[in-house]
């Protein structure tokens, strides 16, 4: 019943008890806020930064360069790119010393459009923390996987990316977070008196964390949502939970959609979708990012290299429009990303087709 900002908020909570992370920090992180989205509300090694994105990159590669575990927040994925040269940096250390140096450390940051943040607060950053080798990427679509995949982070020796989809922050999950009270009403309320920081004067606050535990996510392992043998959908972030819904609309005219949760953008698992394509002989992949050298693009030549003769239709791909940013007016954000109704009339041009 957690949210996925309560749940990573549980998983950083879980993080500096057991798997010795020591610094939660960035812009607002730490006490009274909590971050921008509540999601280090509460914690013990949580700190505020100066706004200055190159000195929080350049303060984790120092702290994980000396063996010191810490995540660190990028408040909006929007200001991460000045940074891109420090992150090249910490990509190539652990590989460049053949483990010698591990870089424990974590950027977290927070992607994507769903909340009408217009042109400084809606970028997607997946493809181009894809094209920094040495990071280990994740992105969750619920809950669970939320929490999970941030103990993986916490957990490697490389430097990870944990890209944290905006408009699933406030999404509660259907499935339970090991130590987390019921999946009911009650259960909800009584998480939030938990661990939620009341409105007003915080500085007596001190949260009562649930008896929580270790559930992992293995990094690399995608996740089926939902079966099926006709086409074969592959996302990740909020795209799941539409995918997932269109699917279950075109259950009901007898097509049976196949949704692939990658889960980890890098390393991916490619068995699960390369099963995947051979059993439907269809494929589309679904993300966000502006469309142009987009990730998906090199899922679906890797599609073509390995799948050609197989495939019964052309492979799609279906993400944002190649516009500078995105607008503030519900049509414009609507159309510069790929929607449910693009979804579902992809899925039935696919399966009129035929190669």
């Amino acid at each position: 019943m957690a949210s996925m900002a309560q749940a990573i908020r549980m998983a950083l909570h879980y993080g500096e008890k057991n798997l010795g992370l020591e610094h939660i920090f960035g812009e607002d992180v730490g006490p009274p806020l909590g971050g921008a989205f509540t999601v280090t509300q509460g914690l013990t090694k949580s700190w505020n930064s100066p706004l200055d994105e190159r000195g929080i990159v350049g303060a984790a590669t120092g702290l994980a360069y000396a063996n010191v575990r810490c995540v660190a927040e990028i408040q909006f994925c929007d200001y991460i790119y000045n940074t891109i040269d420090l992150l090249k940096l910490a990509g190539m250390s652990c590989w460049a010393t053949n483990g010698d140096w591990p870089v424990p450390m974590t950027i977290m940051t927070i992607v994507g459009a769903g909340i009408r943040g217009s042109i400084y607060h809606s970028h997607s950053f997946d493809a181009t923390a894809t094209h920094i080798p040495g990071f280990k990427i994740v992105m969750p679509s619920n809950s669970l996987d939320a929490y999970g995949l941030m103990l993986a982070c916490l957990k490697e020796q490389n430097p990870t990316m944990y890209l944290a989809p905006k408009a699933l922050l406030r999404v509660e999950s259907d499935e339970q977070i090991p130590g987390e009270p019921d999946l009911s009403p009650e259960g909800r309320k009584k998480l939030k008196e938990m661990i939620d920081a009341p409105l007003g004067d915080r500085s007596k606050w001190t949260p009562k964390w649930p008896n929580l535990t270790d559930y992992t996510v293995e990094i690399g392992k995608g996740k089926i949502v939902r079966e099926g043998e006709h086409v074969t959908v592959v996302t990740y972030g909020r795209h799941v939970l539409i995918a997932r819904d269109v699917a279950d609309q075109l259950r009901g005219e007898g097509i049976h959609v196949e949704v692939i949760d990658m889960r980890t953008l890098w390393p991916y698992d490619w068995n699960m979708i390369s099963s995947s394509i051979r059993k439907t002989k269809r494929v589309i992949f679904v993300n966000e990012d502006t469309e142009v050298t987009n990730f998906g693009e090199h899922l679906l030549r890797r599609t073509i290299e390995e799948h050609f003769y197989e495939l019964h239709a052309r492979p799609r791909l279906l993400a944002g429009a190649f516009v500078p940013g995105i607008g503030l007016a519900d049509h414009l954000e609507t159309a510069s990303v790929p929607q449910a109704s693009d979804i579902y009339n992809a899925c039935k041009e696919i399966l009129n087709e035929q190669a």
